[in-house]
């Protein structure tokens, strides 16, 4: 055992690990508690072996090499029990993770077996994945404390640090709704692999979240399973660094390295991190030096890249035997007792082996949050909003607070926000804020993450308020327009899209009915960082897993002069990722039925939007709290609209019985039928079109042919034959306007 801890700059920590070492150090294990942890090394280590008995072909990325995870985590969630945690949030890569959901998170036997089966039947409503990416939630009795603690296993996929921000956004949500202000009631365990952990970015961008206000959870407990090896790679070749864990010194957080072979330090250490986290509220990592018994799967053959590494393996004794072996000769027990304990478990696998053959379909405890289980009949409830509830909400955004020095341009924007409002009238900034603030006062949270969202990259939002001679003093103004409002949060997030999306993914996990949670790229294009979140979470994560997010991407969008790179938030690798099939249009009575629009957003796996006006956007952000089931919105948000005085809606669009558009017709068409030529746009090349054809002069030739009608548009409305059968079934032209460099138009 060797602990890390010298680097740390704050000498009460420092000696607190001091006086732990010596005073707890041996006083710690009992011989009841060494009963108690062969048994908990029995488990996994006669689990694996069943595993490989009935399935030696499959791959499921056994623990064996690693066994003392389970005590070690067991150990952790007994101190965090202890210390007051109610919910422990957790993520993992793909080894062991059979192991711990069996033997740590007690999910049934039978039902993890069952997964073996490959005629097990899926939900037609899922597409399912391979076991041992699933996740998993169970409420447990912690024998010690005599309390129930909820374990939730999040879903990972291959990518295998991919989880971590999302366990701690999970978390954060977790604290938040319960009020847990400091981590007392719920916290998070990330367990890493040695070479992931130094070598993936994400795990760095996690890190580095780990103290920053209104992204820290109150200490994470790191577990690396440190096989030293990475798939076929060695140490020298994956990592620079002396040890794998060097990432976590930039945090300033203690690393204890144990060997995994010596169980009661690993107890001794995994108690140590889960008491530094309940008294210092920081992370802190455990190094589990172990070794991987086989190769990155069962059947791979590790000795074709590490033959002296595994001339040594296949010779060395499993962790369970050793401790055995060391309690025998200290006549803690026997042979008989050792033999019992291995038959006890071998029979509880053995019954769950026959009673897992009984299992045809995909255990609901596995799925159950999917839309599968959601109301087909659920309407999409009204957008509309009162008013008097904008006009409060305007107020509060356009008159200067008292008691604050604000910016004199500031004052300048505040004036003419004030200025719109006298005229009934909302930019893009004012029907976001209108959004934000109406469900505000209907009690449903919202948060806003993201680089510099604060005031807005483009310096449109403004939502906190910087006194200009007071330094420190900030006002957060949407949180003070209604009583007994909900909370609305808004944090600039460090310099990160991986680890900051799969925050607010995580986040948005949490209660998605009751908060809207946002994250804002500083360009659209600036997601390209983020895009396993994207592909692995938000576009299939409820065919995989029925994981629901109502998750909203703000994704600056335009050709406006600032090149290639902040351009394009690649829209159309968004429309690729949508699961409705293009061929296939509604016929006119599907679009009859009165169920129609939530039936169509409850089968989608996301929305991908390119609003138009302010009010379209406004309803758009306020049906993620109506939706018969909460779904991703992908926005296309705007730059130069953001300041274009024709990007404006009139107030009358927001009120009651208004809703989102999914088409908005050209209303300086007077007479349709004239319409020779149609144009299908959508978001800014919009205004740019009508200024053009102010320009060619086709403004004043509206019953003349030649004409150019310009409705923004959805493209599952607009394929249907209902659409250019009615109003501009005299077009002999349809095309599409497309916001790109070249000005010209697909037909």
């Amino acid at each position: 055992m060797f602990l890390g801890f010298t680097h740390l700059t704050n000498p009460e920590e420092v000696d607190w690990i001091k006086r732990q070492l010596e005073v707890e150090r041996h006083a710690f294990v009992d011989e009841n508690r060494k009963k108690w942890i062969l048994q908990r090394l029995a488990a996994p280590s006669t689990l694996e072996s069943f595993l490989e008995k009935k399935y030696s072909s499959e791959k499921r990325f056994g623990l064996e090499g690693c066994e003392a995870l389970i005590p070690c985590l067991d150990v952790i969630v007994e101190r965090c029990s202890q210390s007051g945690v109610q919910t422990l949030v957790m993520g993992m890569p793909h080894r062991g993770r059979l192991n711990v959901l069996a033997n740590t998170l007690e999910m049934p036997l039978k039902e993890l077996l069952a997964l073996f089966d490959a005629k097990l039947k899926i939900p037609e409503q899922l597409s399912g994945d391979v076991k041992y990416h699933l996740g998993f939630t169970n409420s447990k009795l912690v024998a010690n404390t005599g309390k129930k603690i909820e374990l939730v296993m999040l879903p990972n996929p291959s990518h295998l640090e991919t989880v971590n921000s999302v366990v701690l956004g999970r978390t954060c949500a977790e604290q938040f709704h319960l009020g847990d202000t400091r981590g007392d009631k719920v916290a998070s365990i990330l367990i890493h692999g040695d070479a992931a952990f130094a070598g993936q970015g994400v795990v760095s961008e996690t890190l580095q979240l780990s103290g920053v206000s209104g992204y820290s959870v109150g200490g994470t407990i790191h577990v690396v399973v440190n096989n030293q090896v990475g798939f076929t790679t060695n140490p020298d070749t994956y990592r620079s660094s002396a040890y794998c864990t060097d990432v976590a010194r930039t945090i300033n957080a203690p690393v204890f390295h144990v060997n995994a072979d010596d169980a009661e330090a690993v107890t001794f250490v995994s108690s140590l991190a889960a008491e530094w986290r309940a008294k210092f509220r920081k992370d802190v990592v455990i190094d589990l030096v172990c070794y991987r018994r086989r190769g990155h799967n069962e059947v791979d053959e590790p000795s074709f890249t590490q033959p002296a590494m595994y001339k040594l393996v296949s010779k060395h004794p499993r962790v369970f035997k050793q401790y055995a072996d060391k309690l025998i000769k200290e006549k803690v027990v026997d042979h008989n007792w050792i033999a019992e304990t291995q038959k006890s478990y071998q029979n509880s696998c053995e019954k769950a082996f026959a009673d897992s053959e009984k299992i045809t379909v995909l255990p609901p405890s596995l799925w159950e949050n999917s839309s599968a289980t959601s109301e087909s009949d659920r309407s999409v409830a009204a957008t509309g909003v009162d008013e008097a509830t904008l006009m409060q909400i305007g107020q509060a955004l356009s008159v200067p607070p008292d008691g604050m020095a604000l910016h004199r341009n500031l004052k300048r924007i505040l004036t003419q926000r004030k200025d719109m409002l006298s005229k009934r009238m909302a930019d893009w900034a004012l029907g976001e804020a209108f959004a934000f603030g109406s469900l505000l006062k209907e009690g449903v949270s919202v948060r806003l993450s993201g680089q510099d969202v604060e005031r807005g990259t483009f310096s449109h939002r403004h939502h906190i308020l910087h006194d200009q001679e007071v330094k420190g003093k900030r006002m957060s103004v949407l949180n003070r327009v209604f009583e007994n409002q909900a909370e609305y949060t808004v944090h600039n997030s460090i310099l990160s899209e991986y680890g900051v999306l799969g925050f607010e993914l995580g986040y948005s996990l949490r209660r998605p009915r009751r908060s809207l949670v946002c994250w804002e790229a500083q360009f659209g294009d600036f997601v390209n960082t983020a895009q396993c979140i994207v592909d692995q979470y938000l576009s299939s994560g409820e065919k995989k897993w029925g994981l629901q997010t109502g998750l909203v991407l703000l994704l600056p969008h335009g050709y406006e002069g600032e090149g290639p790179e902040h351009s394009s938030a690649r829209l159309e690798r968004f429309l690729q990722s949508c699961d409705d099939d293009e061929d296939v249009c509604p016929s006119a009575e599907e679009l009859a039925n009165p169920h129609f629009a939530q039936n169509q957003l409850r089968q989608c796996n996301w929305q991908v939007l390119n609003p138009t006006t302010p009010a379209n956007n406004f309803h758009a952000l306020r049906r993620q709290l109506a939706l018969p089931t909460p779904k991703p919105l992908i926005m296309m948000a705007p730059k130069s609209l953001l300041r274009n005085a024709n990007a404006r809606s009139s107030i009358d669009e927001m009120l009651p019985g208004k809703e989102f558009q999914c088409v908005i017709t050209d209303s300086s068409v007077q007479n349709p039928a004239s319409v020779k030529k149609l144009l299908l746009c959508s978001g800014k090349v919009y205004y740019d079109l009508v200024k053009r054809r102010q320009e060619d002069g086709l403004q004043q030739q509206v019953r003349e042919p030649g004409v150019t009608a310009l409705p923004t548009w959805s493209s599952r409305y607009c394929r249907s034959p209902s659409f250019a059968s009615n109003s501009w079934r005299h077009s002999r032209m349809i095309a599409f306007g497309r916001n790109e460099k070249s000005s010209e138009t697909q037909q």
